[in-house]
């Protein structure tokens, strides 16, 4: 059958895929399975009892959750009554929520547990659209998800056939979501994506898949991100189980439960899965500690088609059955790929995971291209290190004279929601999306990421530096966690470093080095001294203008929750040079000039938030300034 529309997967589950587990979440410390046949009659209740509630189709409904089946069965249901799923990150904070809430005009909220609940409500209660607030789990005193389940499925004798008729009226163009983007300056803007937006993107990417309907998904990464809920409809369209991870500290111990074939990753975690694999190589002692590095060092020389010759390759085969079948074995043991997705991956790590028998697929793309553009493929020569791999089947992309890269396709969203001029800024008369994003094609075929276009920026002497491309190389050290480059229109180049502090921990007692907290730690002399090793190591391989002449360590962690990270964990670079503005002053001799060419700052906020007097919502006055 043919698949245009999202909710089309439904009857494929039924006629081709009819598995006892097209979930499998995980309730009081056992595996709770769905079948093909539960997906679709929650599905079509949950669409029934919103339509006998009043819903009507256009209606926007949002969903605030952690991954769990229930995501899928809303998903689905809003998409067979002609609803908008607006999907939003459960670790928002609440000045985001309210902007979301208001600006999609959501008229219920869907929420996954008690302390959501707590966040979402008083702002429901200032929101006169909102009619009510939905829990999965249950909560004294809110309505359950299932009393809509229940309420269609006494009704489908009056509202069956409509939703039929519904759903037939429905075409793939027809705008089935708004994905408000994480952003990393001012409020985040409504993508609306179209039924065939999304599933072209899912049918395309799932030519590459090598799993079948045989094989289990462990999926973690946030539904409410177009990255993995693409790749559930594409895991879907296969016909794979898609099973949920507890939480973000079970991974390990639910891959290795259910034998999982692939899973999803950003950067940043394939990072910390490497870290702490290298952790426990240093702690052998010996012959095994020898053959460990052995091994790992063999690895980051890996090259596809046998380039490397025959003696690397059975070097490679005895490192395997010494090192890498443990590696293998920690993560299930039957992991046949891992996407990566989100962020730039440092090509040494994915060298060494495809030499460890861990074959990792890199993929790039954004919100408003339904994400993927460019994705490597499981086989060479369709797959090149240090790229993203060659452009998605039915995508066009250009290279402007700029170097920016231009997108045109089925992908491509509908627009901004409500923004009808930055629309026509970002998709030109020709159709092209215009990224944002700086790149070439190498080989005429694979694309590669040098930049983000806002993010390059000149030093006083006229050189470019491409901040990310800098930052990665020094993401490969393991005393690095994060770090942000920075020096636009300065004379040289500075960063704000946040040591790997479990790393630099260990390495502090191995040294005898004696501290209270990392605040203390990373004000220790032989601790600074012992970074600035690692920097003058990393400047070796870049340009003399590009190198890394001062630096400050920090000790805050950043992420999504603190604000210096995106949820994609993409860096907020505004919220980051005004949280270090005194060792910006300290590393240059004056603050940062408050308009740099560059520069975005972020827009002040329409409301105000007083958190003291049961999170009430104000607004400043009429204009919004």
């Amino acid at each position: 059958m043919q698949i245009t529309r999202t909710f089309d997967l439904l009857d494929q589950w039924i006629e081709k895929y009819p598995r006892p587990d097209v979930f499998g979440t995980k309730r009081n410390e056992k595996w709770v399975y769905f079948s093909a046949v539960d997906y679709k009659e929650f599905s079509e209740s949950l669409c029934m009892g919103l339509m006998a509630l009043g819903f009507e189709r256009g209606d926007k409904i949002a969903t605030i959750t952690a991954n769990r089946p229930e995501w899928n069965f809303v998903d689905m249901g809003l998409a067979l009554g002609g609803f908008v799923h607006v999907p939003i990150y459960p670790t928002l904070n609440i000045e985001e929520y309210y902007y979301i809430l208001e600006h999609s005009e959501a008229k219920q909220v869907f929420v996954g547990d008690k302390s959501l609940y707590a966040k979402i409500k008083p702002i429901a209660d200032h929101l006169s659209q909102i009619q009510m607030v939905v829990t999965f789990n249950k909560v004294e005193g809110a309505p359950h998800w299932m009393e809509i389940v229940e309420t269609g499925r006494k009704m489908r004798g009056k509202y069956e056939e409509q939703m039929k008729q519904l759903k037939n009226s429905i075409k793939p163009e027809d705008l089935v979501t708004i994905i408000y983007t994480s952003g990393t300056t001012g409020m985040p803007k409504g993508v609306m994506l179209s039924h065939w937006n999304i599933m072209s993107n899912a049918i395309a990417t799932s030519k590459i898949n090598p799993l079948t309907h045989e094989d289990r998904v462990l999926s973690f990464l946030p539904l409410s991100h177009i990255y993995e809920r693409m790749m559930n409809y594409n895991f879907q369209y296969l016909g794979i189980g898609i099973y949920y991870a507890e939480n973000m500290g079970t991974i390990v111990a639910n891959l290795n439960e259910i034998g999982a074939n692939e899973f999803n990753a950003v950067p940043r975690m394939l990072e910390n899965v490497y870290d702490k694999i290298v952790a426990q190589g240093k702690d052998l002692n010996g012959i095994k500690k020898a053959v460990f590095f052995w091994a790992l060092h063999l690895a980051e020389r890996f090259e596809f088609n046998h380039a490397n010759g025959w003696f690397y390759d059975l070097q490679l085969k005895w490192a395997d059955k010494l090192v890498f079948v443990k590696w293998r074995e920690a993560l299930g043991g039957h992991i046949k790929v891992i996407v990566s997705g989100g962020s730039s991956l440092q090509e040494r790590l994915c060298r060494i995971f495809w030499g460890a028998g861990l074959p990792v697929v890199e993929g790039y793309g954004l919100t408003e291209t339904s994400p993927v553009i460019a994705v490597g493929h499981f086989n060479w020569p369709d797959i090149k290190f240090g790229t993203v791999g060659p452009v998605l089947e039915g995508v066009e992309v250009k290279i402007a004279d700029d170097g920016e890269i231009l997108v045109k396709g089925p992908n491509v969203m509908l627009g901004y929601y409500k923004d009808p001029e930055y629309t026509a800024q970002v998709i030109d008369q020709e159709g092209f999306f215009h990224t944002g994003d700086i790149g070439e094609l190498v080989d005429g075929k694979f694309l590669k990421i040098t930049d983000r276009k806002k993010e390059i920026f000149k030093l006083s002497a006229g050189k470019y530096i491409a901040p990310q491309v800098i930052e990665n190389k020094f993401k490969e050290s393991i005393f690095v966690e994060e770090i942000m480059i920075i020096g636009e229109n300065e004379k040289f180049v500075s960063a704000f470093i946040v040591p790997n502090f479990n790393h630099l921990h260990f390495w502090a007692t191995k040294h005898k080095i004696h501290y209270h907290d990392n605040r203390e730690l990373i004000k220790i002399k032989e601790v600074i001294e012992r970074i600035e090793e690692e920097v003058q190591r990393v400047n070796k391989t870049l340009s003399p203008h590009e190198q890394v002449k001062r630096f400050r360590l920090v000790a805050d962690q950043w992420s999504p929750q603190t604000g210096e990270q995106s949820p994609t964990l993409k860096l907020r670079r505004e919220i980051i040079y005004a949280k270090y503005s005194s060792l910006y002053e300290e590393i240059y001799g004056h603050p940062r000039p408050s308009h740099g060419k560059n520069t975005e700052t972020q827009k002040p906020s329409k409301y105000v938030f007083n958190l003291n007097l049961g999170l009430k919502f104000k607004p400043k006055d009429k204009s919004g300034e």
